[in-house]
């Protein structure tokens, strides 16, 4: 079990090394991160390396038999090679190159910067490939800094040229005769910066395509050196969740030897573990897609802050505890926070730490010491599945189209669309895995597919296939409207699968904030709805008007639902729940109260049920079997109290 965090000795003197290694074997602590923003520490200046400390940190740590995650520094490069290398500084898209001073000031597209972080990797590699702590390679951190700089234009429509082939192939796919953008050089294309009014959709779509692929090729350089002078040490980067962020992680799982995710909730309340249940289900998804492996890495979250706007929340008591074994629950292979000490000042000094300002003798340190043993003890959970035979769409590409696309209503939102569809299944009762792509469809019996934006002809054809033989479909507004270039399919929204969900829609009526319409048995719906036709489905769902709301269509073994609002918690919990029914997919036991988790591993015909409380009420778990957590029975009678949480190995035995 990887359970540690990033650790920075270069921001503290020797002596702090030696008590924070007597403090990580107290804890437990298997695995830290070193490196990530040493880069000015370690190449002060041009060409001249500083091992010797790193050195000496590495040393410890392996005496202590405490592993390493060894980072490239390279998101930070220091105030030297800026100044060297002018060229290398971020581009706004206002056209103002940023100044040095924070991290992330790099463009992708230079060939400086991508020179110096290949030689920053060897340097490393060559170094540290036979030392005894090093167990991982980090790359980097946080990959997703946008530029809008010359040098970017010229490798962005280098890789037009590459998509493309032709400018009327371009001219084709951006539409460009609207408003008069049609190109007649390749010279002629800039990456979409500040413009008068607003910018083409498809140019900035095919932008953050780009800038993914572009990003993705400096990873790809840095881990090819790490391989080539250390093989057989895996290398990974870890991916961050956001609307800044223009890497498109499904594409990115293939390239990595483990998926590795940073996870900071946004909301304190309960959304904050609806949020992180989220994320780690589709790490999963993107670890099935991309190393064929269930198996992922929560590299880093706060133990014990909750980043609100404008406030910091401080966890409560056993809040970190739970939210790491969370994690594991869902398939990570432990448990890693930003960072092991707080620092004495820079950016980010009131950022969470194992080790808080106040020290060891702290109620964070205490429950972060004890959090090691915890972990340590779940470790047979390590290559079992988890059971989900039901799964959600999340498909970054169309959160880009949607975002730059002016649609009938702004607070469409892809990824809140597709939380709410993840929070309805596990209120029912149901752990599904979150999906970026089509190709796994056999594994599931279920597939929801919120606001799935961009679908090609092909995509459609496998989603056909798979509902003609016996998979249900559950889709929702703005879901197959647009091909891959955001150009929306002829025959009316969801054109691409118009004959699949067996609906034909003809207007959209966008609702207000706070506004509702009342809908058969009781339901309600918000946010959007629609004049719905059918041409083979079957309303199951009504508006007030009797027009459709919720639509079944019947194709060969199988169903596709289509739902034209936005249904309220009990409807959408309950239809998804009767959809799965359907599919032969049924809750193990009781669906859990608003705050409960319960998910189930398995492997080689043994299980194992992990249920955390995050609520206020027990909960009837009903499962026998021994909780690896205090090494004693559960049994069907047992209620799982708040706050508490186990680890069922199911049955009898060792």
């Amino acid at each position: 079990m990887f359970y540690g965090g990033d650790y920075n000795p270069e921001q503290w003197p020797e002596p702090v090394w030696r008590e924070d290694l007597a403090l990580m074997r107290a804890a437990g602590v298997t695995v830290v991160t070193v490196g990530v923003f040493a880069w000015s520490v370690l190449e002060p200046s041009p060409g001249r390396y500083a091992f010797g400390w790193l050195d000496t940190v590495l040393d410890g740590l392996a005496g202590a038999g405490i592993r390493v995650a060894l980072a490239t520094p390279t998101a930070a490069p220091p105030p030297w090679f800026s100044r060297r290398h002018p060229e290398t500084l971020p581009v706004g898209p206002d056209g103002i190159r940023r100044s040095p001073g924070s991290r992330d000031t790099y463009c992708a597209s230079a060939p400086a910067y991508r020179a110096a972080a290949r030689r920053l990797a060897g340097a490393l590699a060559e170094r540290y490939r036979r030392h005894p702590a090093l167990a991982l390679w980090r790359v980097h951190n946080e990959y997703g800094t946008t530029c809008h700089c010359d040098l970017t234009a010229d490798a962005f429509r280098g890789w037009l040229e590459r998509r493309y082939g032709s400018l009327d192939a371009l001219n084709d796919a951006w539409t460009t005769t609207f408003w008069s953008q049609r190109y007649g050089d390749w010279a002629e294309i800039l990456p979409p910066r500040t413009t008068q009014y607003l910018p083409n959709p498809a140019q900035v779509l095919d932008f953050r395509r780009f800038t993914s692929d572009e990003l993705l090729d400096a990873y790809r350089e840095q881990r090819d050196v790490l391989r080539t002078v250390a093989p057989g040490v895996p290398v990974t980067t870890n991916f961050v969740l956001g609307d800044w962020v223009p890497v498109d992680h499904l594409r990115w799982s293939r390239e990595v030897d483990l998926v590795a995710v940073d996870h900071y909730p946004a909301e304190s309340g309960p959304a904050a573990e609806e949020e992180a249940a989220f994320l780690a289900d589709l790490a999963r998804g993107w670890a099935l897609d991309g190393t064929g492996r269930p198996d992922w890495l929560l590299m880093e979250t706060a133990p014990n802050l909750v980043y609100t706007r404008g406030r910091m929340h401080a966890k409560e008591p056993g809040r970190m505890t739970r939210h790491a074994l969370a994690a594991v629950a869902r398939g990570s292979r432990g448990a890693m926070f930003f960072q092991w000490r707080a620092p004495r000042g820079g950016a980010e000094v009131f950022h969470a730490a194992m080790v808080p300002h106040a020290g060891a003798e702290t109620r964070v340190h205490r429950e972060a010491a004890a959090l090691g043993a915890t972990l340590a003890r779940t470790a047979e959970l390590l290559d079992a599945a988890v059971e989900a035979r039901v799964a959600v769409g999340f498909h970054e590409p169309s959160q880009w189209a949607l975002d730059a696309t002016v649609l009938p209503s702004s607070a469409v939102d892809h990824r809140t669309e597709a939380r709410l569809a993840h929070r309805a299944l596990a209120r029912g009762g149901l752990t599904c895995d979150v999906v970026g792509g089509l190709d796994g469809l056999s594994r599931y019996a279920v597939l929801v597919l919120p606001c799935w934006y961009l679908l090609t002809d092909e995509q459609s054809a496998t989603l056909a296939g798979w509902v003609t033989g016996g998979g249900r479909l559950v889709a929702t507004y703005l879901t197959g409207v647009a091909d891959d270039r955001a150009r929306v399919h002829p025959g009316g929204r969801a054109g691409a699968l118009r004959e699949l969900l067996g609906v034909r829609l003809e207007e959209v009526h966008p609702l207000a904030e706070g506004a509702g319409r009342a809908l058969s048995g009781g339901a309600s719906g918000s946010l959007w709805s629609e004049t719905v036709h059918l041409t083979g489905a079957d309303a199951t769902i009504r508006y007030e008007d009797g027009r459709p709301a919720v639509t079944r269509h019947r194709v060969g073994s199988g169903e596709a639902w289509y739902l034209s609002t936005r249904l309220d918690d009990e409807a959408y919990v309950a239809l998804l729940g009767a959809v799965a029914e359907g599919a032969g997919v049924l809750p193990r036991r009781p669906p859990p109260p608003a705050g409960v988790e319960v998910v189930r591993r398995t492997r080689d015909g043994r299980g194992w049920l992990v249920a955390i409380n995050h609520g206020e009420r027990p909960y009837d778990l009903r499962a026998d079997g021994l909780d690896l957590l205090t090494g004693e029975a559960v049994t069907a009678g047992d209620p799982l109290r708040p706050g508490a949480a186990v680890v069922v190995r199911e049955g009898a035995g060792p």
